[in-house]
């Protein structure tokens, strides 16, 4: 996509002695959204059979498909082309990535046949450039108009964005729905108000919120925009493995759903729970009282426990010293306190600390002074 944003000032139309558009690699980095970096860029300069021939051409938003470089063209990051279309015509986009690092995302998609793959046609010149601007500049209208016949024909829909492609002669209407939406009538107007093609597709919330784009509270771009291109299920377990607050104003993104970040560290925290003892409806039995259970430090490795007669009062215990209660407790042992040791343990620890003169005396260099000046008289 033309990059108004880049640090060059020239933008991606540059043209070559050829009349072709040609953009290279943008400085800013504001050209497209789900941006890689190409750490095997130059690998392709020693493989003896040259450069991959499928590459990533990336669409409006986060859209990305792969095609085919039959006529071998040198296509770099940014470069515009030409490609085919599903429905007649061509369309326009940007290449997103090329080399070999495509063939490891042809593996992670799980793509094996690329004989049905469609073919770049060639790299925009000028009046491609200048049909593709003439097809964006139509699309917030026709978001606008499309949001007024839904609701004079009173569907439940929501309309969040549009695509054109790039010969102008098909949109695509992206929307979110609850259920199923009856829009017959409604492409009927939009295929007469515009004179196009006109296509619908459904997107559930985590893609609309990908297409939109935002700040997170984290300060940083939404990963769903950014780089996050599988939208993996977040399960309310989760908030009860990492020991949050069930909190829905903070646990929500702002697509509605539960945020896809608290999968990031879950099997830290699947690892780490897995020394700690079942302890969930569980209570520690003394001869003080009953202990229940109120929350795990995961990574502190601590078990906080509290006295059933006094619960506002929270005591911290070790993994070992609450697995050792537990097995007293099977054996019909109460031990006398949650935090009374050993007394040879008790006593090591008294002398262990000590000292005549404790680390957090405030008077413990006047003492030394002291003995200096007598010294020196």
């Amino acid at each position: 996509m033309p990059c108004t944003g880049c640090s060059t000032g020239r933008g991606c139309n540059n043209l070559d002695s050829k009349n072709q558009v040609t953009c290279g690699n943008c400085s800013s980095g504001s050209c497209n959204k789900l941006n890689i970096f190409n750490w095997l860029g130059n690998i392709s300069e020693i493989l003896p059979e040259g450069t991959f021939p499928i590459v990533e051409v990336r669409f409006k938003n986060s859209r990305k498909e792969f095609y085919v470089n039959q006529n071998k063209y040198i296509l770099y990051t940014g470069d515009v082309v030409v490609t085919e279309s599903d429905t007649g015509g061509y369309d326009v986009g940007t290449v997103s990535a090329t080399g070999e690092i495509v063939k490891l995302q042809l593996r992670k998609k799980e793509i094996q046949d690329t004989s049905s793959l469609k073919k770049i046609l060639r790299k925009a010149k000028t009046q491609d450039i200048e049909k593709w601007k003439e097809a964006q500049a139509l699309e917030n209208q026709a978001l606008i108009r499309s949001r007024e016949f839904a609701q004079q024909l009173n569907l439940e829909m929501k309309l969040i964005d549009v695509e054109y492609q790039g010969d102008k002669t098909k949109a695509t209407f992206y929307y979110t729905a609850d259920g199923r939406v009856d829009f017959r009538e409604l492409i009927k107007k939009l295929a007469a108000e515009f004179k196009i093609r006109v296509e619908m597709k459904q997107i559930g919330a985590r893609q609309e919120a990908a297409r939109l784009g935002g700040i997170g509270v984290c300060g940083r771009e939404l990963c769903c925009s950014t780089w996050l291109t599988d939208f993996r299920t977040v399960n309310t377990n989760n908030i009860k493995y990492q020991q949050l607050s069930i909190n829905p104003s903070k646990l929500a993104g702002q697509c509605g759903k539960l945020k896809c970040c608290l999968n990031y560290e879950l099997d830290v925290y699947l690892d780490a729970l897995k020394e700690f003892p079942d302890v969930q409806d569980k209570t520690l039995i003394t001869q003080k009282g009953k202990a229940k259970f109120i929350k795990i430090d995961v990574f502190k490795k601590i078990i906080y426990w509290a006295y059933e007669n006094d619960s506002g009062k929270f005591i911290p215990l070790s993994i070992e010293r609450t697995k050792e209660i537990l097995a007293m407790n099977e054996k019909n042992m109460y031990p006398e306190d949650l935090l009374i040791p050993d007394k040879s343990s008790e006593k090591e620890t008294s002398e262990k600390f000590e000292s005549k003169d404790k680390p957090d005396d405030l008077n413990r260099f006047d003492k030394a002074f002291k003995k200096k000046r007598k010294y020196y008289n």
